[in-house]
């Protein structure tokens, strides 16, 4: 996959001399917390707090990392874009391929008739955040949240994952596409614990994002944007 890139990232000496088997650790590290936090939730405070939780705690954990490595927030993608209008056209793009993704392996499901777990995610929805059914007020409540979480799962998901696999085998272009696919099997997992239509569909938005976020520069903000769109339409769907 090659990056076309609209600004430039400073990349500091140091995060080039650390070891692959150095940042394996940190990766072993790092997936370890990431699913095992997720064991613990409060349920007093509700699927959505829950969520930033489990994300706000992960974020310290590759910060850490990442300053125990020398890598900065720029580095991983979390600068200025140069130019607006390549902004849109790789927001948009990024968010086309996502969609793009979903309705082709919706035909392909069905064209084949795939035997998967159904997808229970319209089910849990309303326990997760509510029932949005005419509920303009529940929407414009916790969309917020919505978007400060794609914020986060594209920083993590995206920017640290990608990034961290790829140093394990010494930045190769081999190294790029397997980074991208593993990222988004993790991704895809990470939301049923299983293998189902939900993880699957999750797995390839993760897929899109983590394309987009490669060919653009290496810049999160068109992923950021698209998995913010994507997540606001989804939320949309259910209050209509």
């Amino acid at each position: 996959m090659k990056a076309t890139s609209d600004s430039v990232k400073p990349e500091p000496a140091s995060s080039r001399k650390v070891s692959p088997g150095a940042f394996f650790v940190d990766l072993a590290l790092y997936l370890s917390v990431m699913f095992l936090i997720r064991e613990v939730y409060f349920e007093s405070l509700g699927f959505l707090a829950n969520g930033l939780f489990w994300s706000f705690t992960t974020l310290i954990l590759a910060a850490w990392r990442m300053r125990a490595r020398g890598v900065t927030w720029a580095e991983i993608g979390l600068y200025k874009p140069s130019d607006v209008k390549k902004l849109i056209r790789a927001t948009v793009f990024t968010l086309g391929m996502a969609i793009g993704g979903i309705i082709l392996f919706e035909i392909l499901k069905d064209q084949f008739a795939w035997s998967l777990s159904p997808d229970t995610s319209s089910e849990s929805a309303v326990s997760k955040f509510g029932d949005l059914k005419n509920n303009w007020l529940l929407f414009f409540s916790i969309i917020p949240v919505i978007w400060l979480e794609s914020f986060l799962e594209e920083v993590l998901d995206r920017g640290f994952l990608i990034n961290w696999i790829e140093r394990i085998f010494s930045s190769t272009h081999f190294a790029t596409v397997l980074a991208v696919i593993l990222q988004a099997a993790i991704f895809g997992f990470r939301h049923s614990n299983d293998l189902s239509e939900r993880s699957i569909t999750v797995g390839l938005i993760g897929l899109a994002m983590g394309v987009g976020y490669v060919v653009f520069g290496r810049n999160l903000w068109p992923p950021i944007l698209a998995h913010s769109l994507l997540n606001t339409i989804s939320m949309l769907d259910r209050v209509g």
